[in-house]
């Protein structure tokens, strides 16, 4: 049977981002590359950024010649720099960043060192913030910022405080960026992703079988039953990076299946209704 629902190209007719150039930070793995295979796909032309020089290798080949791949860790901003000089030189000036790039990892208290919370904050928060710096020169006037948060920033999970931490600093930097870019019509929104089958979870589930636990508890405490694929962030992103969004700027977008605001909808408290 035929699906009665309208798809986007019955709405949109041409690709969402045809001719619009994008950078995406940490678009080798995870979220990143799963919006950069969605954003060539309609239509735009990508740049991305890793730490990786065979996964960036790697990806480049797989998502066509047109995509620039360039080696940069989110902790280097002269690279960072440099990187997005690049993107402008040869993609032309940028419609839209996705500012993605970042790590995890748990800090539980009277067992950190402070080296280790310091790397979270710097990569997450203050790489973010050096991010959009480095491309602000090469965006053009009415641009899209899209910043990638977390649920961590109000789940209040244990251990995860310098997590947590910069993911609501993020949060509060959207706001404050999009004051201070309204000027020049530059949107600055965020996509806050739940729990994401990404290689963010390598430590916690080195194998299948772990992993398989892991979506398992996932599962029983999301409203909608399951983790977030990659793809789902993505299709968020695209949103915020068409011209379908020309209108909104300073929110956010959350994609986690109803944890954070539709708790009591999750499989583990349905039985005692």
């Amino acid at each position: 049977m035929l699906d009665p629902r309208p798809s986007l190209r019955d709405y949109h007719g041409d690709m969402r981002l045809t001719n619009k150039s994008i950078a995406i930070t940490g678009g080798n793995s995870g979220i990143g590359l799963a919006t950069a295979r969605l954003f060539v796909a309609e239509g735009a032309k990508v740049g991305i950024t890793g730490r990786n020089e065979t996964t960036l290798r790697q990806t480049a080949e797989e998502l066509g010649a047109g995509v620039v791949a360039l080696r940069a860790d989110v902790n280097d901003v002269p690279a960072t720099e440099r990187a997005f000089a690049q993107f402008a030189e040869r993609l032309g000036k940028l419609d839209g960043v996705f500012v993605n790039a970042g790590i995890g990892g748990a800090t539980p208290l009277g067992q950190t060192a402070p080296a280790a919370f310091e790397e979270i904050v710097r990569a997450n928060f203050i790489g973010a913030f050096f991010t959009v710096q480095a491309a602000l020169p090469h965006l053009r006037d009415g641009a899209s910022i899209i910043l990638n948060g977390s649920v961590h920033a109000v789940l209040g999970a244990a251990g995860y405080s310098a997590y947590g931490g910069s993911k609501a600093a993020v949060r509060a930097m959207v706001r404050n960026l999009a004051t201070e870019l309204a000027p020049r019509r530059i949107r600055v929104n965020q996509v806050t992703p739940g729990g994401t089958k990404t290689p963010i979870w390598a430590s916690r589930a080195p194998d299948a079988a772990a992993m398989a636990a892991l979506e398992k508890q996932f599962a029983a405490v999301t409203p909608l039953a399951r983790m977030a694929e990659p793809e789902d962030i993505a299709r968020a992103a695209l949103y915020l990076a068409s011209d379908d969004s020309t209108h909104v700027t300073a929110t956010e977008i959350v994609i986690d299946g109803g944890l954070i605001n539709a708790p009591m909808g999750a499989p583990i408290f349905r039985a005692n209704r």
